[in-house]
């Protein structure tokens, strides 16, 4: 049985995301406040962590941070901001998937499922011993390290999987909904904004000429 941890300060949604958790056959605890947060991941050590960006005390983009550098866990944060910014600072931090209020537990059980499906994948392709390198960029994918001219690129775990997957065909472009379902594991015509995010994430990271943009298509990683 896979435990989460859920991080909400407001009571109602904390209580139904638990109880939908439950009924799906996770081991799901409820934190309010980042402080207690902590404690409780430090104590069960869960396997993902449902985390909101807004909470009393420590906020949920410390908390992460925190959380990153004791252990890394799957995290996915939860958001009512919408701005660009707060998304792209949260996914900085080492959340690998966001989802904005109001969400469909419908939807909050696919990305939960998903993310611990390339948690699986990526143990299991970490016996690998392969690099890739296109351009500047080398990805060493048994250790999951990045490095841009020799220097380490820090990449979250969602970032790594999608700069893989555009690397593993250099120059294809990839549509935004197979992108969802390669990396993601689902393909829904309104989360395609989870793509553009990582996208400029990596831009950030990497250099804003590595990924190339088609529009109206999706994206492909630049030959050099």
């Amino acid at each position: 049985m896979k435990r989460v941890l859920v991080v909400e300060d407001d009571e109602t949604i904390a209580v139904a995301v638990r109880n939908r958790l439950t009924a799906e056959g996770f081991d799901a605890q409820v934190a309010g406040d980042g402080e207690s947060a902590l404690a409780a991941y430090a104590r069960a050590e869960p396997d993902l962590v449902i985390l909101d960006r807004l909470l009393p005390g420590l906020d949920g983009l410390e908390v992460c941070r925190r959380m990153q550098a004791a252990r890394p866990v799957p995290v996915l944060m939860l958001t009512a901001l919408g701005e660009e910014t707060d998304v792209l600072v949260g996914l900085g931090v080492g959340a690998d998937d966001y989802l904005t209020k109001p969400f469909s537990m419908r939807e909050l059980v696919a990305r939960i499922h998903a993310l611990l499906r390339r948690v699986e994948r990526a143990g299991q392709l970490a016996v690998e011993d392969t690099v890739i390198r296109v351009g500047e960029v080398e990805i060493d994918t048994a250790a999951r390290r990045v490095f841009v001219a020799g220097e380490e690129a820090q990449l979250t775990r969602t970032e790594f999987d999608l700069l893989r997957r555009l690397a593993e065909r250099p120059g294809q472009v990839f549509e935004r909904d197979r992108l969802l379902s390669d990396v993601w594991g689902f393909s829904e015509a309104a989360a395609t904004r989870t793509v553009d995010s990582h996208v400029r994430a990596l831009r950030r990271k990497l250099g804003s000429d590595v990924v190339r943009t088609v529009h109206g298509v999706g994206y492909a990683l630049v030959r050099r």
